[in-house]
């Protein structure tokens, strides 16, 4: 059902950007986008150093946690704000919290603060990639937008490689504080190129906020995200504290649904849901991250552990994982301008994808050496960059201009959730191998330093091979459960309908299915 300030904005005229316009804009928000997406790997070669300054090591995680909570639960709300209000006030806001947030960060006097002031960052950096996206949506019509946001793509991929990288030169050449204060400049400039340049480019829609809406939808959020972060590790997935979150997202999610059925302008529009390719692409979305993180998370592991390499190097093997990724992000903005369609690349990159985690299944399983296992992880990579900025793409195609803003940051939201639920539930996975393959308990690994593990080969040879066995076995699992989540998408992505590209802003958005 469409409103009829809906209908009115549909009609409203849409202003053309200049090419000079959308470079100017472009070469902000991709600035931007590289600073959220390192600070997201930063921190955690710094760590180490972050601890001997401040203390409070029992608090670590959550100096990576709450960021992520943080950009997570505030990506719809990004979304519909620039609906109302507009794009430029909102990627203002965004990028003016994020470098708050940062400058706070920096001038950190304790874990306490670090964190708190980490959360402020992850609430502007949640704006920073559905903003960019609803951006170049409202800028390049959707038969010229591939090419823009493969690069968005690319640069996400690029910089969870160079974040860690960055992060270590920068705490041994300057200090850890600089890791957060770099981020000032660099934020400013983008800020004055797009303040410059950037305009309203479609008509707003009503302007009242869902304020209820939108609390129950952030608790709804951070509760579940609290439950897949903490489960496991922090807390036992049956324990009190667990199961209060849980509780908690269940209750608050249920008087959300409620209340979005009865508001006239809610935070999260149902109508959206009534779109069959949203509801598929946001399905696909959460899948394919979910396989993707929830494997991946484990490939330094098994280099370290399985295969004996040291930390650094473990780094650098899984680089053709990102390599591929960046690499088909490009190339496929490049073949979407000229053929038109976005689906045959997403089932083709499915389909690669599944092949390659089943390869890597397999040589996890059966001690293959690095020559398969290398391209493999590069196949998966380049399957994977032929999904994500297509997916986008469609759903954009799809939607109504004055929908854009909030599907394309519930499409945001869901890849995340996805990637997050696939790191809690393959961490799951792991443990409940090897406690079956050891009789009921973990195998005790010394750790030596922040998130490094001795190899197995450094143990005593009579338990050795046993180790190698359990955990070859037990991180094999992860790559196969990663296998058949991401053949799941493939067989969803084929009910999903493929729309014509609109070859301007003015042509109607197709109707729902």
């Amino acid at each position: 059902m469409t409103t009829p300030l809906a209908t009115a904005a549909a009609g409203a005229p849409h202003i053309q950007p200049t090419a000079e316009e959308i470079r100017r804009v472009f070469i902000g928000l991709v600035t931007v986008l590289a600073l959220g997406a390192v600070d997201q790997s930063i921190v955690a070669t710094a760590l180490p150093r972050i601890v001997s300054d401040l203390g409070g090591i029992a608090h670590l995680s959550w100096v990576v946690t709450a960021y992520v909570l943080a950009s997570t639960a505030t990506m719809p709300l990004y979304g519909k704000l620039s609906d109302q209000y507009g794009r430029k006030p909102m990627v203002y806001i965004a990028i003016a919290t994020f470098l708050l947030g940062s400058a706070l960060s920096g001038a950190a006097q304790n874990m306490s603060q670090l964190i708190v002031f980490r959360a402020i960052q992850g609430i502007g950096a949640g704006g920073l990639l559905p903003l960019a996206q609803i951006i170049i949506g409202d800028m390049v019509p959707p038969t010229q937008r591939g090419r823009r946001q493969g690069v968005i793509a690319a640069i996400f991929a690029i910089c969870s490689v160079v974040g860690p990288i960055l992060g270590g030169l920068i705490t041994d050449l300057l200090s850890w504080h600089w890791i957060f204060y770099v981020n000032l400049p660099i934020g400013a400039v983008a800020m004055v190129l797009i303040g410059r340049s950037l305009r309203q480019y479609t008509p707003l829609h009503q302007r009242r906020i869902d304020y209820l809406g939108s609390l129950l939808m952030t608790a709804a959020t951070v509760s579940l995200l609290l439950v897949l972060t903490l489960g496991g590790s922090s807390w036992p997935w049956d324990s009190l504290p667990i199961a209060g979150f849980a509780a908690c997202a269940i209750v608050t999610g249920t008087l959300f649904v409620r209340h979005v059925k009865h508001e006239p302008e809610p935070v999260l529009p149902l109508e959206l849901f009534h779109n069959k390719l949203f509801v598929i692409a946001c399905t696909v979305l959460a899948l394919t991250f979910m396989g993707l993180l929830g494997a991946s998370l484990f490939f330094p592991l098994f280099f370290q552990l399985v295969m004996g390499v040291s930390p650094s190097r473990s780094g650098l093997l899984t680089g053709p994982l990102m390599a591929g990724i960046a690499l088909s992000s490009l190339l496929n903005g490049r073949l979407l301008v000229r053929s038109g369609r976005y689906k045959p690349a997403q089932v083709t990159g499915l389909t690669i994808a599944t092949l390659a985690f089943a390869v890597l299944a397999w040589s996890a399983a059966t001690s293959q050496g690095l020559l398969v296992i290398e391209p493999s992880m590069l196949s998966l990579g380049l399957g994977l960059g032929l999904v994500m900025p297509n997916m986008t793409i469609a759903v954009q195609n799809a939607l109504p201009p004055f929908h854009r803003g909030v599907g394309t940051a519930t499409l945001a939201f869901f890849r995340s959730l996805g990637g997050l639920i696939g790191v809690a539930g393959s961490g799951a996975i792991l443990g409940w191998q090897l406690r079956r393959l050891n009789g009921g308990q973990a195998p005790s690994v010394a750790m030596a330093g922040e998130g490094q593990v001795s190899p197995a080969h450094a143990m005593a040879p009579h338990i050795q091979d046993a180790v190698l066995m359990m955990y070859r076995h037990a991180i094999a699992t992860t790559f196969l459960v990663g296998t058949c989540i991401v053949a799941c998408a493939l067989l969803a992505i084929m009910l999903m309908p493929e729309h014509p590209l609109r070859d301007h802003h003015h042509a109607p958005a197709p109707a729902a299915e």
